[in-house]
């Protein structure tokens, strides 16, 4: 808890902060949980983001953020499964929308600002006619 980390941290492994680190955390492919005395002012890039206790920054977990019900973000939570324990204290925006959707989005954001045309959705007629059963009736 009396340690303080002021930089980046980066690596192949799980971590538990329960001290003080300032700057950025990139762990992909690992869990990251910030412990009840964690305080944490840092982006925190992780496969799986738990926060028991508080977090200045961005968090964007690729597969889930929890935040417990002692946690407290400050910032915007970027995930496809986000967890508010009751009591916790959130402040910002959640995003769960899933990375190919956000692939296709920017590839349509990217060719507008190109002045390209995005791909042309198949529109389909606003009316169906009415199926009808046996042969048509007669007309006189």
């Amino acid at each position: 808890p009396s340690i303080v980390i002021k930089g980046d941290l980066s690596g192949q492994e799980d971590l538990l902060v329960q001290g003080r680190v300032e700057g950025q955390i990139t762990l992909r492919q690992n869990s990251v949980t910030v412990g009840q005395n964690g305080r944490v002012k840092a982006d925190i890039h992780g496969k799986t983001i738990r926060v028991d206790g508080e977090v200045q920054g961005n968090l964007y977990g690729t597969h889930e953020i929890v935040i417990r019900a002692s946690g407290r973000v400050h910032g915007n939570l970027v995930s496809p499964r986000v967890t508010l324990e009751n009591g916790s204290k959130f402040r910002g925006s959640i995003d769960m929308e899933a990375a190919s959707s956000k692939s296709q989005n920017t590839k349509v954001i990217e060719a507008a600002a190109a002045g390209k045309p995005a791909a042309k959705v198949a529109e389909q007629p606003t009316q169906q006619p009415a199926a009808t059963a046996g042969p048509s009736p007669a007309r006189t």
